[in-house]
């Protein structure tokens, strides 16, 4: 079943699902992703409980006016990793969104920099209230980013 072809019926069948299970779906193809990976071009690669990890590529398109990455490329795959992470650990009809996200840029990212990991992991996990923390490496293991995130958990 497709999320476009029948959303009534795809959002139940999300609601049902705990978060580590609607991340494996969406890792594995059998759903979408969100419209946001595909105008940035990432992808969830890995999901466990308590972690996930993306990867991206820095692309010529979403250069500042220096000439490298801008900032919110890296942002929004710390985001998105650390995002995941706490959505690994949330039980079935429940949701979340990021009320803080903290990020230190370590290095310029260029665009030959090659394929971007951003790892999240989960720090803390209660109810109501989640953060977790992100990586951001380059295939050679250096570090070009990191943050944290703090989410709400919530009933959908």
């Amino acid at each position: 079943m497709s999320i476009k072809a029948e959303p009534a019926a795809a959002a139940e069948r999300m609601r049902s699902m705990t978060g580590l299970e609607l991340l494996e779906a969406i890792r594995d193809g059998k759903l979408p992703q969100a419209p946001m990976a595909a105008v940035l071009d990432f992808r969830l690669v890995e999901v466990e409980h308590g972690r996930a990890v993306f990867e991206g590529i820095a692309h010529a398109r979403f250069h500042n006016i220096h000439g490298m990455m801008h900032g919110g490329f890296a942002m929004a795959l710390i985001d998105s990793c650390t995002g995941f992470a706490v959505c690994s650990v949330t039980p079935a009809g429940s949701g979340y969104t990021t009320v803080e996200t903290k990020v230190n840029f370590t290095r310029p990212v260029s665009e030959g920099v090659g394929p971007l990991r951003a790892i999240g992991t989960v720090l803390s996990a209660g109810r109501r209230i989640a953060t977790a923390e992100g990586h951001l490496v380059g295939p050679d293991g250096k570090l070009y980013a990191h943050g944290s995130s703090t989410c709400l958990v919530f009933p959908l």
